[in-house]
Parts: C-alpha cells; sequence; structure tokens
C-alpha cells in the first residue's frame, strides 16, 4: 500500500539577497515596516510541499500518491512527477485559480523571507481520501488549513496512521486545528523553530505532547536531528558533513521524503532519520527543492562517509 502525500503544489520564485535581513530590519520600526530587498538573480522552480516530497521519495524508488490541488498551468510539472513514479491520481485540476506561488528571498545567513500565494490550492479541502484508501500512511504537509484537518479527520476515522507536517502554516491555525493535527499522529514533524510554535500554539507541554504522538522529529539544520518519544530518552542524529548549502528552499521536505521512504523499507528510526539527511543534503546543494538526482552509488558512498558502512550495508537492498 501507498503513503499518500498530501500538500502543496507550487511554482518557486526564489531570489538571493547579498547582504543579511539582520543589518537592514530596525526591531524599533518593525510597526511600520516598508523595506525592499535588492536583487541580482532570480530562479523559478517547481516545489510546494506536497510536490517536493512526493519528488525526494520518488527519487529514492518509492511511488507515492500525491493529494493536491492545481490550476491548468502545471501539466508538465505533474506529466514530470508521474515519470518520476509518483501516483498523481489523487490530484484535483480546478480552472477557476493559478497554481500556488511561493516567492522568496533568502539572504547570506540564510534567513528567508517569503509570501505564498493559495491560488488553487484551496481547492484541496474538496478531495476526498476514502476512494483512495488502503493506505499505508497519510501524511498531511503545509495545505489549504481546512483540507489538512479533514484529511487528518479522515485517516483517522479509517484508522490509517497519519504524520502531522504543519510547517509553514502554523501561523494559520488555532489551538482547536493545531491540537486536531497533532493529536495521535505516528510522526510530528517540525524544525526547531516551528516545534516552539507547536507547543505554544498546542497549549500542551512538552511531555503531554510526546505522550499524543508515536514519535516528534525535529530538524535542527546544520545540527542534525532530534528524535523523541515519550518514557524514552532522545535520540540524536547529526547532519551530513561538508555540505555546500546553495539554497536552503525544500531542504525539510527532502528529509521528510528520506525519512519516509526509509520507513517504508522497514528501517529504524535512526536509519530513517540518516537516510533523511542524506536527502536534504542535496536539496541544499541545489538551487530549488527539486533540483537533485539521485545515482544509488553515489548516494551510497555519501550515506557511508557521514554514518558509517552498517548504513551502507542496510540501505543498499532497498536503493536501486
Amino acid at each position: 500500500m501507498p503513503i499518500a502525500v498530501t500538500g502543496s503544489v507550487a511554482t518557486d520564485h526564489l531570489m538571493s539577497f547579498s547582504g543579511r535581513f539582520a543589518d537592514v530590519l530596525l526591531p524599533d520600526q518593525l510597526a511600520s515596516l516598508s523595506v525592499v530587498f535588492l536583487s541580482e538573480d532570480l530562479q523559478v522552480r517547481r516545489g510546494g510541499t506536497g510536490g517536493n516530497i512526493a519528488f525526494g521519495m520518488a527519487r529514492l524508488g518509492r511511488r507515492p500518491l500525491l493529494v493536491a490541488a492545481v490550476g491548468p498551468d502545471v501539466s508538465d510539472y505533474l506529466g514530470s512527477l508521474a515519470d518520476l513514479g509518483v501516483d498523481t491520481a489523487g490530484v484535483l485540476v480546478t480552472d477557476d485559480a493559478h497554481t500556488a506561488r511561493f516567492t522568496c528571498t533568502t539572504d547570506t545567513d540564510q534567513n528567508q523571507v517569503a509570501t505564498f500565494y493559495a491560488g488553487a490550492m484551496l481547492h484541496a479541502r474538496e478531495i476526498d481520501l476514502v476512494p483512495h484508501l488502503p493506505l499505508d500512511l497519510v501524511l498531511i504537509s503545509a495545505n489549504d488549513p481546512v483540507a489538512m484537518v479533514r484529511h487528518t479527520q479522515q485517516a483517522r476515522e479509517h484508522g490509517v496512521p497519519f504524520a502531522a507536517d504543519p510547517s509553514q502554516q502554523l501561523s494559520s491555525l488555532s489551538t482547536k486545528d493545531v491540537r486536531e493535527l497533532v493529536d495521535g499522529a505516528a510522526y510530528l514533524f517540525t524544525n526547531e523553530y516551528e516545534a516552539a510554535l507547536v507547543d505554544g500554539r498546542s497549549g500542551w507541554s512538552t511531555q503531554e505532547l510526546l505522550g499524543r504522538v508515536g514519535v516528534r522529529v525535529t530538524t535542527l539544520g546544520a545540527k542534525g536531528v532530534v528524535l523523541e518519544r515519550v518514557g524514552t530518552e532522545a535520540l540524536f542524529v547529526p547532519a551530513v558533513p561538508g555540505v555546500a548549502v546553495v539554497d536552503p528552499t525544500g531542504a525539510g521536505d527532502a528529509f521528510r521524503a528520506g525519512f519516509l521512504a526509509a520507513r517504508e523499507w522497514g528501517v529504524d528510526l535512526v536509519r530513517a532519520a540518516q537516510v533523511g539527511s542524506v536527502l536534504a543534503a542535496y536539496a541544499l546543494e541545489g538551487v530549488g527543492p527539486q533540483d537533485y538526482t539521485v545515482a544509488p552509488a553515489a548516494f551510497l558512498d555519501r550515506l557511508a562517509e557521514a554514518y558509517g558502512e552498517e548504513a551502507r550495508a542496510e540501505v543498499a537492498p532497498h536503493l536501486s
């Protein structure tokens, strides 16, 4: 049975600022903010959390079901995902709005300022997961907030394990919504900043929250990943060393793709986090979230260099 990846499909417009946001933003003037960051480059890439994660899983040989809503302007994008092995039967194409668009500027500290146009993504709430059952897992990544809650409820009602990945939508979600998305999740994915938002928005203590999810997976950027379960000691997985960062956009999505693909293979949590970290390194070293390929031998070499020969031996049979 496949993993369903629910989330946005978008076009990414990526720019870079040759300075530091911290040097331009005045803390005592944020209430009347008016600032422009001059960029000398523009990269237009395929993106969106759902598209990125499905892409990464397909690069590792999996066949996820993509569940998303798009406009009529991304037929080439969907075709390329299908060619990689992504099942696009869960994609709703609507003709009354453009596909979602992500516009992002990154400074020299790899901090980002972004705007997301929802567009056709708002139709994701119309997609019914039931016709696509049975499923091994439903990943609820950033999407139309109503769709995120609906798909979580459907997974719960039909006894399908689900993973919560609210990421960029946390600022749009109420306490009730955050609790609905998180409670009972097999995995809770966030970065370090988002983890603090989940704690604050949910109103639950750290221990209460751990008691409501299977595994809490928190990415720490260049510091690595922390895996937490109630009643056990936290597990730490260091990041892949020697990564030449070109663009951080989509690195978290690549990590999730690698982690979930590895869990589909049946490997343990630490090994899955290592696979996710290597795939995230691939994403970091290119422009845009889908600007990488995976050659099995090279991937295994990098996995072994970062995490040892045992990692290579365990993953090799699954990566062909």
